[in-house]
């Protein structure tokens, strides 16, 4: 049977409180962060505080692309704005402000924010970049190459930064230079690859490294999302991500929406031994939510289509389906799974395929609703029948 300490083993996004061996009675933090763990600004505190080992209650809050904000949270926070920290009973927002209060209480994550302002600004340098190319339309052919020119010259940039220290991190060894990086960068890599077609772990080998060195730690794959998620989340959080339509960014929109999907570069880590397990375990934990949720309106059929999906899964053989309907419910099942809210890298990909492989007896022409681009009110919290509270539930 697969399970998980959420309390004191490996950093998951479904913890409600974590201790690493303290007590209950000593955690002074409690971090308000989304639901669905989409939010970039949310995730760097949250690695911060896994990588520290602080102990810390976790809330959680819709995130305004996909529903309502919860009026106990605004009466908190009057602004609504993730993340947002209370420790020792005071309120802190915007997260380079938490981040700051949280090295002034618990220390520093090797070297101290102060002193990595040039890196802070060269993130920011890149960000602007990126947002320059993918979230604005370009006029012509030669708008598009000069975004793609002014990325590629800050990613050289950051990839001579890397360069310059001994190992694969941003300095001598894993610091908040890291953490202020990881998730801004980890977005870049996943849309640009979907909406322009671009690798970027082949345009920059520090960054390529990196990322591996970055898999490497237990702190970071639990924080960590996949392409998939990331490029149909992005859009309503951004104003907007726009395809460049080259032949090469529609085969990678493909690879990302239909598969396969083990060879994608948003994943380097091997395959771990549990993940099928850990996808049965989490959908059946969730299946009445899910069958209800589902945008085909007989839930009889839902239910069947997904019990035939899991056999797939979990017996490597494929179990059919005859049903169009039935398809539809799977393929709109697999586009709206989201890592790490649901389950982890691997998990996701096990749980796709067998939908995918289950679908695709029913015969062609059987894809779901498509999934929306300027809000995901399809992704309500409360759709699912949560119900978010200062405690979790």
């Amino acid at each position: 049977k697969w399970a998980r300490d959420y309390e004191n083993g490996a950093t998951n996004a479904q913890s409600r409180l974590r201790l690493f061996g303290h007590t209950e009675e000593s955690v002074r933090v409690t971090l308000f962060r989304d639901n669905h763990a989409w939010c970039p600004y949310c995730q760097k505190v949250w690695l911060f505080m896994e990588e520290k080992r602080i102990p810390y209650r976790i809330a959680k809050v819709t995130m305004r692309c996909y529903g309502k904000k919860e009026p106990w949270y605004l009466a908190k926070v009057p602004s609504g704005m993730l993340p947002a920290l209370e420790l020792d009973g005071q309120m802190v927002t915007e997260s380079d402000d938490i981040l700051a209060a949280l090295e002034m209480t618990f220390g520093p994550l090797g070297a101290p924010m102060r002193s990595i302002m040039p890196l802070r600004r060269l993130e920011r340098q890149l960000f602007s970049a990126w947002c320059s190319w993918l979230c604005y339309p370009a006029r012509s052919v030669s708008e598009e190459e000069r975004n793609q020119r002014r990325f590629i010259e800050v990613l050289n940039m950051v990839d001579q930064a890397l360069e310059a220290t001994p190992g694969p991190f941003f300095l001598a060894e894993f610091s908040m230079a890291d953490v202020i990086f990881t998730p801004y960068v980890e977005r870049m890599l996943a849309s640009l690859f979907y909406y322009k077609g671009f690798n970027m772990k082949e345009a920059s080998p520090a960054m390529a490294r990196w990322f591996a060195a970055m898999e490497g730690r237990e702190a970071y794959r639990g924080t960590q999302s996949d392409a998939h998620t990331h490029c149909h989340d992005l859009p309503p959080q951004m104003g907007g991500c726009f395809e460049n339509g080259t032949e090469s960014q529609q085969r990678c929109k493909a690879a990302v929406d239909e598969g396969p999907w083990d060879d994608l570069l948003d994943c380097g880590y091997a395959e771990p031994k549990d993940v099928v397990e850990e996808a049965l375990a989490r959908v059946l934990k969730h299946r009445e939510a899910v069958v209800a949720a589902n945008c085909v309106q007989d839930k009889a059929k839902v239910d069947n289509a997904l019990r035939a999906a899991l056999s797939t899964m979990m017996s490597g053989e494929v179990c059919a389906i005859d049903d169009t309907d039935a398809a539809v419910a799977l393929h709109y099942l697999r586009d709206r799974i989201n890592v790490p809210r649901d389950m982890s890298v691997w998990a996701a990909r096990r749980f796709r395929e067998a939908l995918t492989r289950t679908a695709a007896t029913a015969g062609g022409g059987t894809q779901g609703p498509e999934i929306p681009f300027e809000h995901r009110y399809d992704q309500q919290p409360a759709q699912f029948g949560y119900h978010s509270s200062i405690t979790g539930a």
